[in-house]
């Protein structure tokens, strides 16, 4: 419709009676988000639609895309004279509502034949496709309103059964898991890790937006003994304890979430610290003691202040940790107006992201912060990402929940489960979705520490990213508040990157915008796809039924899922572009090339024992260890799609390389000669001198020669030659020619622009092709066989001598003038390639 405000949702159902008015918007056919009980009955759309911005954005970890739904009330009596009736009424505007959805659902039946057909609603004229998929989950005010919801669906016989309203009685609680919570504290440990900082081990002050009886604050802040509160505030209280004793408030925290609807004013006083306490945000003045005001960090004479003040400056804290657990938006940039923020209650409280003064920043709430502020508060040196990143934990437990019922279900309608033991498995599994959950939390954090880490390197690829997806309409660069093309440029001349919530955005359109290419695409369907299915469910289901999930009606979607968060994860966020774009690949042969990489070079335990040296080395040498392996895994995967552009069959490929890299690639160390194998054993104990174990700092440093096996294993069959032959020439030839000195020189070129990416993406490729060329003509020879390599190597030579001389002057010549820009490698290339000239 012309004028809507951006985005246009993909999807919008509007409900209306007397009674109730309620809107469901969703940006793909396959979408999940909660409904909430709106009390902005003039804008009730404006609020969901802000609020699925944010939700398409989490849901690029998920199966589906987003979606959100509010509903508004408009004969509600009023709570302050009778609740009960406020809240009966509350409940039938939300029946009202789910009716209305489902009146115009499409609806999945099974047939007599067995299978799927996709029954359309009654008395409904359709003009769209089939689109019978529709859950919702609870959102604020909606919270215990899922086994309503399930009741209206089951009734009517929709096909998901309870799985249409997550977190019902045959769900999983939330609160009970403390799932967002967790999933929040994953970034929250990853911050602090950048910071050589365990808040497992080490006391932390932190601040607050929320209270012990709600979950996200109550179970964040049990999540740690060391966690010393020293200010909370929700809508009632003003919590303050200037120097808590960790393990006594660690208890009183405890017992305070275990106390139903309990408050700040339940707090026992006599734990409190000195000049502590609790107050009232009706009240008219709070007094300040010196303790508190030297935790606040307020000035010298500051004896007391208003309740909105005090939140003001508890937001403004010197402390370690700003946790969000609550409702509202609390810090903006100091170039938005508070108008601007739409969260009128709270425009007395609010602060700039410049003006904050905590280290870390953890959003187990959502919009606590605009994405403006957050930003400010990032360049100013707060570690951060957004709420998107930070909170996704709890709808992907809800996405668990959802897939491992319809699996169930099928189960139960065919008569091989019944419906005690269905749920049964489901509660037994609740451990199992709980770590599959976290681990993709920890996996964003991580590929997110990664990329800051290099964030000013990685800019140009940064930017053309950004460039290509507002092309295509994926972005639009002020509603996501990323950076214009001014700003980049100035960036570039700082030498700045982006900040941590820019990264997270693009993160999410990095998931977004693969998945969609995928799902267009015929890998889904291809058979060695389905072990990434068995990895996304419990190995009560994935081990169990491995061979029934591609019956699972998801099963495409959540094949792509998997697949993309372990590309991006492995990869960084614009790996599959940039190897698409400059390879002229579609993203389907990248995930190919990847499936194959990631295998036959046992990238999974590279990564793993990368990650297992948290605590040991510091987070910058870790990063630099995962950027080594990104190196290879760009450069293995262009090295497929260039040599197999009729497209890549997984399995084949696997087996054809698995087993010579699998039997060489331990002993690539030991291959390597004159300079590259000195600079393996530097690098290699500086790594050991900064805690890495010796066999790993080995491994991770010959990742890139350990590429060359590629080449090693075609050209071994294409000469008949034994691979450890052809390997020991290879590593003989780029010694003598110095290949690797030209590659690293190659590696230092500029990539300011997609055209110097691509010359040095060019140059690179040419040089292995060259050094290709020359091996496959050593080993061609004759001697390789019955001499060593390098003495094979002189021998081949002997024949070339003038062509060999005259190349081994020019590249002396470039060494000593200290050339090695694009014109002096390529004239390097050229000479050596005269060398290959017989005679």
């Amino acid at each position: 419709m012309v004028g809507m405000p951006e985005p246009a949702p993909a999807y919008e159902i509007w409900v209306y009676s007397p009674r109730v008015e309620g809107v469901h918007l969703r940006f793909g056919a396959v979408a999940r988000g909660g409904l909430r009980w709106s009390d902005r009955r003039e804008d009730f759309r404006t609020e969901v639609l802000g609020l699925v911005k944010a939700q398409t954005v989490k849901n690029a970890v998920i199966v589906p895309t987003g979606a959100k739904g509010g509903f508004v009330g408009k004969q509600l009596p009023d709570a302050a004279l009778d609740r009960e009736a406020w809240w009966a009424e509350g409940i039938a505007c939300y029946r009202t509502f789910i009716s209305g959805l489902l009146d115009v659902t499409d609806d999945l039946h099974t047939g007599e034949d067995g299978r799927e057909v996709v029954v359309a609603p009654v008395d409904v004229i359709r003009y769209d496709g089939d689109d019978p998929y529709l859950v919702v989950a609870a959102d604020k005010g909606t919270a215990t309103f899922s086994d309503i919801a399930n009741e209206i669906a089951q009734s009517r016989g929709f096909w998901l059964g309870d799985a249409f309203a997550s977190g019902g009685s045959n769900g999983y609680d939330h609160k009970a898991m403390g799932i967002t919570a967790r999933g929040a504290w994953e970034s929250v440990r990853r911050h602090f890790r950048e910071l050589d900082v365990d808040p497992q081990s080490t006391d932390i002050t932190v601040v607050g937006v929320g209270d012990m009886s709600g979950d996200v604050f109550g179970n964040g802040m049990l999540l740690s003994e060391h966690i010393r509160l020293v200010a909370a505030f929700d809508h009632r209280h003003v919590f303050l304890d200037p120097d808590p004793d960790p393990a006594v408030s660690f208890r009183e925290r405890q017992r305070l979430f275990a106390l139903p609807r309990s408050s700040w004013a339940d707090y026992d006083p006599a734990l409190l610290s000195a000049g502590a306490g609790v107050h009232s945000r009706q009240a008219k003045s709070v007094p300040l003691s010196p303790q508190v005001r030297a935790r606040l960090g307020l000035p010298d004479g500051t004896t007391s202040m208003s309740p909105d003040e005090l939140v003001h400056a508890v937001l403004r804290a010197p402390v370690d940790l700003f946790w969000n657990g609550g409702i509202g938006t609390y810090v903006k940039s100091s170039a938005e107006s508070h108008a601007s923020v739409g969260d009128k209650a709270n425009d007395a409280v609010r602060v700039d992201g410049v003006d904050l003064r905590v280290r870390v920043v953890g959003e187990g709430g959502n919009l606590g912060l605009t994405q403006r502020g957050r930003i400010e508060a990032a360049r100013s040196g707060v570690r951060l990402n957004t709420d998107a990143v930070d909170n996704s934990a709890g709808v992907d437990c809800s996405d668990h929940e959802v897939n491992i019922k319809i699996m169930l279900d099928r189960l139960v309608a065919r008569g091989e489960l019944d419906l005690g033991e269905r749920n049964a498995r489901l509660r037994r599994m609740t451990d199992d979705v709980a770590r599959l959950v976290l681990r993709n939390n920890d996996e964003q954090n991580r590929t997110l520490s990664v990329e800051s880490a290099f964030t000013a390197d990685l800019l140009p690829a940064h930017r053309r990213f950004l460039e290509v997806l507002e092309g295509a309409g994926a972005i639009d660069r002020a509603l996501e508040a990323l950076p214009s093309a001014a700003e980049l440029d100035r960036r570039v001349r700082e030498g700045d990157g982006l900040t941590n919530p820019e990264l997270s955005v693009l993160l999410a359109h990095a998931k977004i915008s693969l998945r969609r290419a995928l799902l267009h695409s015929d890998l889904p369907d291809e058979p060695w796809v389905r072990a990434t299915l068995c990895a996304y469910f419990p190995a009560d289901l994935g081990e169990g039924l491995a061979e029934r999930l591609a019956e699972h009606p998801l099963h495409r979607e959540i094949a792509a899922t998997v697949l993309v968060n372990d590309v991006v994860a492995a990869g960084g966020l614009t790996f599959a572009f940039r190897a698409a774009e400059e390879t002229g690949s579609d993203a389907a042969d990248v995930v190919r090339a990847f499936a194959v990489t990631r295998s036959v070079f046992g990238l999974p335990e590279r990564i793993a024992a990368v990650e297992a040296l948290d605590g040991q080395v510091q987070a910058a040498e870790q990063a630099q260890l995962r950027q080594e392996q990104q190196r290879l895994l760009d450069r293995a995967v262009r090295w497929f799609l260039q040599a197999r552009p009729e497209g890549i069959d997984v399995t084949r490929e696997v087996e054809r390389f698995g087993p010579t890299l699998a039997a060489l690639a331990p002993r690539v160390p030991e291959l390597l000669r004159g300079q590259d194998a000195a600079y393996l054993q530097t690098r290699a104990e500086e790594l050991v001198a900064s805690g890495v174990g010796r066999p790993e700092a080995r491994r991770t440093t010959s990742l890139l020669f350990v590429y060359a096996l590629l080449d090693v294993t075609e050209v071994a069959e294409a000469t008949g030659r034994p691979a450890e032959e052809v390997a020991a020439t290879w590593f003989a030839v780029s010694d003598r020619y110095g290949f690797d000195r030209l590659l690293t020189a190659v590696s230092a070129l500029s990539r300011t622009d997609r055209w110097e990416t691509l010359a040095r993406a060019a140059l690179r490729d040419d040089l292995y092709a060259l050094l290709r060329e020359f091996t496959t003509a050593v080993v061609s020879d004759g001697r390789s066989s019955t001499v060593d390599a390098a003495t094979a190597v002189e021998h081949w030579e002997g024949e070339r001598a003038a062509a060999v001389r005259r190349a081994r002057q020019t590249l002396g010549e470039l060494e000593l003038a200290g050339r090695a820009d694009l014109t002096a490698l390529s004239v390097a290339l050229r000479t050596l390639r005269t060398v290959l000239r017989r005679r």
